[in-house]
C-alpha cells in the first residue's frame, strides 16, 4: 500500500547538525523524517521558499530538461528501507510510456516540488522507519533498533514537532 505525503519541511538534526527532511501523510499524521545532504536540502529549502538563482541549480536544470523534452513526472515513491538507507523511484512519463528511474529520496522530492508530482511512501517504509533511528558516531554511522519506549518517545517528538522551529517549512 502507497501513503500520499507531503514535504512538511526540512529541519536541523541538533544531534547530527544535519539537515532533516520531513514528510508527512496527508490523511493521518505520521512523519517521516529522512537525513538528507546539505545540498539537497538547500535546493528543497529554495523551493520551498520560493527563492529564485540567477542560475538554476540541478534540480532546476533536470525540470527544464524535462519539459523541453517533453517528459512528465506524476509521481515520486519511496519505495525501501535498507541498512539505514532509504530508496526512492522517479516515475517518468516519456512518448506515452511509464519509466521508474532509481534515486535518492531527496532528489526525488526536490524533482517532485518543482514538478507538482505526487509524493508517496510504501507502507512497509513507514513501518521499518518505527523500528529504527540515526545515532550519529565519531568513529562510525550505524543503525541502532530501540526500545518500545525510545520509540515511542521519538514518534511523540515528530508528531508534535512545532513548525516555528524549523528552519524551513511549507
Amino acid at each position: 500500500m502507497k501513503i500520499k505525503m507531503v514535504i512538511h519541511g526540512i529541519a536541523m538534526d541538533p544531534m547530527s547538525n544535519s539537515p532533516v527532511m520531513l514528510l508527512k501523510e496527508v490523511e493521518g499524521d505520521r512523519i517521516l523524517p529522512i537525513w538528507i545532504g546539505v545540498l539537497e536540502a538547500t535546493s528543497i529549502a529554495a523551493k520551498l521558499e520560493n527563492i529564485q538563482f540567477p542560475r538554476p541549480l540541478t534540480h532546476d536544470l533536470m525540470k527544464n530538461i524535462f519539459d523541453f523534452v517533453g517528459v512528465k513526472i506524476p509521481k515520486i515513491e519511496i519505495v525501501d528501507l535498507k541498512e539505514n538507507t532509504y530508496y526512492a523511484i522517479i516515475t517518468l512519463e516519456v512518448k506515452g510510456k511509464t519509466i521508474d528511474i532509481d534515486a535518492r529520496p531527496s532528489d526525488a522530492v526536490a524533482l517532485a516540488l518543482r514538478t507538482g508530482a505526487e509524493i508517496f511512501v510504501k507502507e512497509d517504509v513507514l513501518k521499518k522507519s518505527q523500528l529504527y533511528t540515526e545515532t550519529p558516531s565519531a568513529e562510525k554511522e550505524e543503525m541502532v533498533v530501540t526500545t518500545e519506549e525510545e520509540k515511542e518517545k521519538l514518534k511523540e517528538i515528530l508528531e508534535t514537532l512545532d513548525p516555528k522551529h524549523f528552519k524551513y517549512k511549507m
